[in-house]
């Protein structure tokens, strides 16, 4: 009908008309770019199954760990007594038998003074009459008294028992010190160190000497080490016993739940390089350790139940 709108644009019947024998295509909406993505896709996929055939994932055991220095010699008070100054700094270079720190002294001083006093009077009196017995005798009697007044005297200063360096001193003037409490203590200069990590008991049929041990100190954050397991204990101990074994200095220094291993790594220098800087390891330093104790492929991780196909008896 003439005048009638047509539903058909005109640019298609002109199309049509032009090329009658020819059909038309699939109109093609989607942009090209969803070509390429496709195959990227596709190929993603493939790379991630590859991976899960023959990759592999770690399972890690994971604890905390200390540092230990041996060759550590610890200084105690021998006698009581009020620490009347300390000679030294944490950190400081001292010789063998230098003077760490002295106890007050008035009681064992006065008496020391007291028994020279009466040794000089009854001197004097013996150089004027040789024949003197008494006097010769009191003479002997107050030599000992002299020795024993100055091994007292001498039990109030505490010294260094070998050359070295001052790694810990705990005590400060006016403090009151009982008989063994540890004042300081010296590491010799040949020292050596090792870490000493904690790690769950369960993981104990797992490990074994020459393992790699991965080691980040506290306070050095995406720091790590590597370091060489030595030996690892044969029996599990609990958080009581850890506590006798690292002893009242360092029993509150970690904290743990259930039964634990002993594992110890030699440390292969007493320092370290942080930041540019060189640092040195000092006892009870905290870390955290982990240790590859077994692997399996990815896809046997995803489904569990594919380990009774891979598992094997001896």
């Amino acid at each position: 009908m003439e005048g009638k709108p047509s539903i058909f644009r005109k640019e298609a019947l002109e199309y049509h008309q032009h090329y009658r024998r020819q059909e038309g295509d699939v109109l093609l909406l989607a942009p090209g770019w969803t070509r390429w993505t496709f195959w990227v896709l596709v190929s993603m996929l493939a790379v991630g199954v590859l991976m899960c055939l023959v990759g592999t994932v770690s399972e890690y055991a994971v604890g905390p760990a200390l540092v230990r220095v041996e060759q550590r010699r610890d200084v105690m008070a021998q006698s009581a007594g009020v620490v009347a100054s300390v000679e030294v700094q944490p950190g400081q270079r001292v010789a063998a038998g230098q003077l760490l720190v002295t106890l007050q002294t008035e009681e064992e001083r006065s008496a020391l003074v007291r028994v020279e006093h009466e040794m000089e009077l009854l001197l004097v009196r013996y150089m004027r009459n040789l024949s003197d017995q008494t006097a010769r005798q009191a003479l002997t009697t107050l030599r000992a008294e002299r020795e024993l007044a100055q091994a007292r005297l001498e039990a109030r200063s505490l010294r260094a028992p070998v050359a070295g360096v001052v790694g810990d001193l705990r005590i400060q003037p006016g403090q009151y010190l009982a008989v063994g409490t540890l004042a300081a203590s010296i590491v010799e200069d040949d020292a050596s160190a090792y870490l000493l990590a904690l790690l769950p008991g369960y993981y104990r049929p797992f490990l074994r000497p020459g393992m790699p041990l991965r080691v980040e100190l506290d306070g050095f954050r995406y720091e790590y080490r590597e370091l060489t397991i030595e030996s690892v204990g044969e029996q599990l101990i609990g958080p009581g016993e850890l506590k006798r074994y690292l002893g009242p200095d360092l029993a509150d220094t970690v904290e743990i739940s259930g039964p634990i291993v002993l594992v110890r790594a030699p440390i292969p220098s007493r320092t370290f390089s942080a930041n540019g800087r060189v640092l040195g390891y000092f006892e009870g330093m905290p870390a955290r350790v982990q240790v590859a104790v077994r692997s399996e492929p990815i896809f046997v991780a995803m489904i569990p139940g594919l380990k009774v196909l891979f598992s094997h008896d001896d």
